[in-house]
């Protein structure tokens, strides 16, 4: 007798499996072995990553405008020189009166070099530099290395799919607990964030726009963000004069800055 096999349906948990499998096949960088929604999230953050900023070392300008309750906007300009996601300085170049203050970024360590004073400040990175924008705003250069990355869903946004990413904070240190990523399934533009603090609470969101030519590849060039705490606060990052540079490791030292 010839015994026909049973076919039975697939669960809901065994089809979105297998979905899940399908759809992350298709991204690059994942391993065998690998839980396949944990590793093509990640996969979809480096690439996010890569196109706000290079992995190698490089210099920006960076002009941050901002208003608070309809005032008059306050400007900054500071020149960014980044080696990877652990080592950064910052020099501020505008207004006068603060021209010469350094921050230096090493792994998450971070400290403040003001001209005539003989001892850096000690900061951190969720600290304000100025309007809505922290320390970690302008100092960390990719979510990659401070975030582990959970793929939530998908959503269109003005037509076009988007993945969105929950990062969560591999420690205290970093600049935010909790973050909420909206990136184009299509190319990997960043488009939006949610910023959360430990306690859950929304603090500020930003939108990445203005993408154009900077640095050798299509970036965003203006980063705009908005406190959630504190109603019409806003500051714009405006980025320009991007170059690649090979920066020495021994510039990045509180030695070689105290020199300065």
């Amino acid at each position: 007798m010839i015994r026909i096999p049973v076919v039975r349906p697939l669960g809901s948990r065994a089809v979105c499996a297998a979905a899940l499998s399908l759809l992350f096949s298709a991204l690059p960088g994942i391993s065998q072995g690998e839980d396949d929604a944990d590793a093509a999230a990640r996969t979809i953050l480096q690439k996010a990553d890569e196109i706000r900023f290079p992995i190698s070392g490089f210099e920006v300008a960076v002009r941050i405008r901002s208003t608070e309750g309809g005032g008059a906007p306050e400007v900054r300009e500071f020149k960014v020189l980044s080696k990877g996601n652990e080592n950064t300085i910052v020099l501020t170049t505008a207004p006068a009166s603060e021209r010469g203050q350094v921050l230096l970024m090493k792994a998450r360590d971070l400290w403040l070099f003001v001209p005539n004073v003989s001892q850096p400040v000690r900061l951190s990175l969720s600290q304000r530099l100025t309007g809505v924008v922290s320390n970690g705003d302008i100092a960390r250069a990719n979510f990659t290395g401070d975030y582990n990355a959970t793929l939530l869903r998908k959503e269109k946004v003005d037509g076009e799919g988007h993945h969105v990413l929950e990062l969560t904070a591999v420690d205290r240190g970093v600049t935010y607990h909790r973050v909420l990523y909206w990136v184009n399934e299509r190319n990997f533009r960043p488009h939006k964030a949610e910023f959360y603090s430990l306690s859950g609470r929304l603090l500020k969101t930003a939108r990445y726009e203005e993408f154009k030519s900077l640095g050798g590849r299509v970036r965003p060039t203006r980063l705009v963000l908005r406190d959630a705490v504190r109603a019409g606060e806003e500051s714009v990052m405006e980025y320009s004069a991007m170059k690649l540079r090979d920066l020495p490791a021994r510039m990045f030292s509180k030695d070689y800055l105290q020199r300065l």
